[in-house]
């Protein structure tokens, strides 16, 4: 069964720190780009990162530019997004997703995890 499982989610203040990854079980990562969404309490799921298959090309909403990281270890078949700086409007549920090409999977991906909470409050 191909699955993508996220973890790292949590409670954490303001101005705190959070690494989240994104492994594949069944499911090859590098064969595919990879993204972190987010669905915050009464809002639509936005995209937050995404990264090529290569990890050469990345791309991030307006919103967390300077504050996180997508990075990928395909030996590993993980891929990572650091949250530095984090604010109360970064609380969210966090998933990742995977599809090809890059490009369209930012927007629509084809394949997504269950998902994981953060909370940033202090």
């Amino acid at each position: 069964q191909l699955q993508l499982v996220e973890s790292g989610g949590g409670l954490v203040q303001p101005g705190g720190s959070l690494r989240l990854s994104c492994a594949g079980s069944g499911f090859i990562l590098d064969y595919y780009a990879i993204g972190w969404f987010r669905q915050a309490p009464g809002r639509e799921r936005e995209g937050v990162s995404c990264i090529s298959r290569s990890g050469g090309s990345t791309d991030y909403a307006d919103s967390v530019k300077g504050r996180f990281t997508i990075s990928r270890d395909n030996a590993a078949n993980t891929v990572y997004l650091q949250m530095n700086n984090l604010k109360p409007e970064d609380t969210a549920v966090y998933y990742c997703a995977a599809g090809q090409p890059w490009k369209t999977m930012c927007i629509n991906p084809d394949y997504w995890g269950q998902g994981t909470q953060v909370t940033v409050s202090s």
